[in-house]
């Protein structure tokens, strides 16, 4: 029996890579950052890109990784395999935090990280106005236009409650793949881990 291959090719017209979009790992992308992850684009230019990772959850809260934060129950996610001792966050505050970046909607990248602890101290910011991540994933000049060419990235839209709501980010790889649906569903059934089935 031959197999239909053409479940693995990813329809590459399907939508562009631009700021505000996300890619999805296709079933198989090895590597413990990249498999099964579910990236924002935070930056999209003819350089490169920067996103973080939305769905990699770290056991520890922000008070916990960054020792003077004040009290605030937020969780950090792993944004990528660049820079993870450092702190990056994504937020709904727009121009209240001076130097943030436009990602779209209301929603924005970065800013005064000192401004940003003030607020919260102050009662300003609640945990769902923003998201903390260790590290991000960066793409050189042509490279993310090269793993797209091998098929190893979905590129599909998001609303910023998607990003930003509180539910449980753990299911978000899935949930996305069943919101696309057509052949992508069949994603769905593949093991994360083929050697163990």
């Amino acid at each position: 029996m031959k197999l239909n291959i053409n479940i693995f090719k990813i329809e590459t017209n399907h939508v562009a890579p631009q700021k505000g979009r996300i890619l999805i790992a296709e079933p198989f992308l090895p590597g413990s950052y990249f498999n099964r992850a579910v990236i924002l684009l935070v930056a999209y230019s003819d350089k490169g890109a920067v996103g973080f990772i939305l769905n990699k959850k770290v056991d520890y809260p922000i008070n916990q990784i960054i020792p003077d934060f004040p009290d605030f129950d937020a969780d950090v996610y792993v944004g990528g395999p660049v820079s993870t001792d450092s702190i990056y966050f994504i937020h709904s505050l727009g121009t209240e935090i001076s130097g943030s970046i436009h990602i779209k909607d209301d929603l924005y990248w970065g800013g005064d990280f000192e401004e940003l602890k003030s607020k919260i101290r102050l009662g300003m910011v609640k945990p769902g106005d923003v998201r903390f991540f260790m590290g991000y994933s960066g793409w050189d000049h042509g490279q993310l236009e090269e793993e797209l060419a091998e098929n190893s990235w979905l590129v599909t839209d998001i609303d910023q409650q998607a990003v930003m709501g509180e539910e449980s980010k753990k299911q978000m790889w899935l949930n996305i793949v069943k919101g696309i649906g057509g052949k992508y569903l069949m994603w769905e059934h593949f093991p994360e881990n083929p050697s163990m089935n």
